[in-house]
């Protein structure tokens, strides 16, 4: 089969994705085979590609947005049957008897492993995946929507609730590729007010389209005080920027699991009144049957840029260059009238 693998982590200019053709892997115990229907590109694959995130093995393949078909059972897997639609997102498991899985706090379990970064994701035509942790899919939703449902979608899910919106309420959103787009679809539909900071002109533009109050650039000033924020770009200097823009009680989120230094931050000009600062690491199973419901409900329909598989490595250069509006989706079956 066609797979990616990251080879030698680097800037991405200096090539450390790889192409390579490798057997179709056999489902372990417990696990299913799926031959990949569409997998998601996350700014997570490219911090794995560049080296932000330390390898967990070699030549991993990454990607963890992946819809696909089943193929195959493992010795035990009866969750599933062949043909079945299912998605595999970024948590791939947990111990289970950690008092952080004991408490419904998986995400946070020390021996989480992921996908994509810890076991092969989807930057191939087939993939294994463990039962407990894949989503059933509907068999008529189409895979390149709803692949960035399964990691941009749930994470910035979490993000969002860890913000702590209240109803109706004043929400800043700093950078607004992937995942932040699908949240401010969420939001808005929940009605609040939106107001969307970001670098990029066309992702201010489309902000506007999806029915964002604003739309300025990332280091810029809110024309209302927020009541919470979510900052997705990895960049930490927006820390104090966004804490800045809160209402008194406002609450902060950083979403990601990377994020560049954060300067000193100024306790009465950033922190006083009650504003509070608050990470979001990965997600719980819950998280995404929750918000897989949620967005079912809502007829979410994230804006994706359709790449072919064979373009995974010029792809994910185009997201470190915010050439991407939305959400890439590498999809195998594309042919070459898909790659633009």
């Amino acid at each position: 089969m066609r797979a990616w693998v990251v080879d030698r982590p680097g800037p991405i200019g200096s090539g450390p994705l790889v192409a390579v053709d490798r057997p179709v892997p056999e489902p372990a115990a417990g696990e299913v085979g799926v031959r990949v229907l569409a997998c998601g590109v996350c700014r997570t694959d490219l911090h794995l590609a560049e080296g932000d995130l330390a390898p967990r093995g070699e030549r991993v393949v990454p990607g963890h947005e992946i819809v696909g078909e089943v193929t195959g059972l493992g010795p035990g897997a009866s969750r599933f049957r062949p043909g079945d639609r299912i998605g595999a997102a970024w948590l791939r498991g947990t111990c289970g008897s950690c008092r952080f899985c004991r408490a419904g706090r998986e995400n946070l379990c020390p021996r989480a492993r992921f996908t994509g970064w810890d076991a092969d994701g989807g930057y191939a035509e087939h993939a294994v995946v463990p039962e407990a942790w894949a989503y059933r899919l509907p068999a008529d939703l189409d895979p390149v929507t709803a692949a960035p449902l399964l990691c941009a979608g749930i994470v910035g899910y979490r993000a969002l609730r860890t913000a702590e919106l209240p109803p109706g309420g004043r929400l800043g959103i700093y950078g607004f590729g992937a995942s932040a787009h699908v949240v401010a679809q969420v939001a808005i539909a929940q009605g609040a007010r939106v107001h969307v900071l970001t670098r990029a002109g066309t992702a201010r533009r489309l902000a506007l389209e999806l029915g964002a109050v604003s739309a300025g650039p990332a280091d810029g000033v809110p024309p209302e005080p927020l009541d919470a924020a979510i900052t997705f770009a990895p960049v930490g200097e927006l820390v104090p920027v966004a804490l800045r823009a809160l209402d008194a009680g406002g609450t902060l989120a950083v979403a990601g699991i990377h994020l560049t230094p954060i300067p000193e931050l100024d306790y009465g000009r950033e922190l006083f009144r009650e504003r509070t600062l608050r990470s979001v690491t990965a997600h719980t199973r819950a998280d995404g049957e929750e918000f897989l419901r949620l967005a079912t409900a809502l007829r979410l329909r994230p804006r994706t840029v359709r790449r072919r598989l064979q373009d995974a490595a010029a792809t994910l250069a185009d997201l470190a260059a915010d050439r991407i509006t939305g959400a890439a989706v590498l999809d195998p079956a594309a042919g070459p009238a898909d790659g633009a």
